[in-house]
């Protein structure tokens, strides 16, 4: 299907690794410009790298996203560079285990600085773009509830206020005719996943009691999957969608995980 991206520019957020790089390929199968901005340096150069060598066209930013200036700059390299930008994802963050009984106010505000404030940062800094454009805006957000050791105060706060930043934009940038939805994912297989699952004593186990609760295939959900829905939220063929929140999770959040499907 042919989403009418051909060129756009579209700014992705840590589209270097995981669910962003997931997004920056099939934004490059749509013809589009990802424009990846992250701290990690050798993996944006390695997938940049990549990309020019299948004859791709991708721009790329270095920047700390819990520093406003860096985020200003990013931005501005992507006006200055291709002149133009038509949508932004809003993807990178860290569940980084920041709770309540054992954490404190710095860390916690730190928290919010590595998971929900740059969000912020990144959708003003592009807005004067975004109007001319008419673009739109996807935020990546994850379920608020985590199962593991320790608290996520921290993370799940700055989730919640991703949900609640989509659909107050939504609404706050209607006379601009910018839509701005959420994909909410719930459990998908990504490096930082992998971390997590790793400090299990017995991983597999694990993963396997997880995937057994998620009713669609009892799988993950696959980071082609959620960038799909999120460069359909991009473009021209959900031109009338907005303020949604949309869950790309095998039904793990809403259906009933006591379902079981019989071959």
């Amino acid at each position: 299907m042919d989403l009418n991206l051909k060129d756009k520019v579209i700014i992705v957020t840590g589209g270097s690794k995981g669910i962003g790089l997931g997004i920056s390929q099939i934004l490059l199968k749509e013809g589009a410009i990802p424009f990846i901005i992250g701290r990690n340096k050798p993996s944006i150069i390695a997938v940049v790298e990549e990309i020019k060598k299948a004859g791709g066209q991708v721009g790329y930013a270095f920047a700390e996203l819990t520093d406003p200036e860096q985020c200003k700059a990013a931005v501005e390299n992507v006006i200055s560079t291709f002149g133009r930008i038509d949508g932004l994802v809003n993807n990178a963050g860290v569940n980084d285990g920041v709770g309540l009984e054992n954490g404190n106010y710095e860390d916690f505000m730190a928290s919010l600085q590595k998971s929900l404030v740059h969000y912020y940062l990144m959708a003003q800094y592009a807005l004067p773009e975004l109007k001319k454009s008419k673009g739109a805006i996807v935020n990546i957000g994850s379920k608020t509830s985590f199962t593991g050791q320790g608290g996520t105060s921290g993370y799940a706060a700055s989730n919640g206020g991703r949900n609640a930043l989509t659909r107050e934009w939504a609404v706050e940038l209607l006379p601009y005719q910018i839509r701005v939805n959420a994909v909410i994912v719930a459990e998908c297989y990504t490096p930082l996943y992998e971390k997590w699952i790793s400090t299990f004593s017995e991983p597999e186990k694990k993963m396997k009691s997880i995937t057994g609760k998620i009713p669609l295939g009892n799988r993950m959900t696959t980071a082609a999957e959620i960038a799909n829905t999120v460069v359909f939220l991009l473009s021209e063929l959900s031109s009338h969608t907005t303020g949604q929140l949309l869950f790309v999770d095998g039904g793990y959040t809403h259906l009933d995980r006591a379902i079981t499907v019989e071959d």
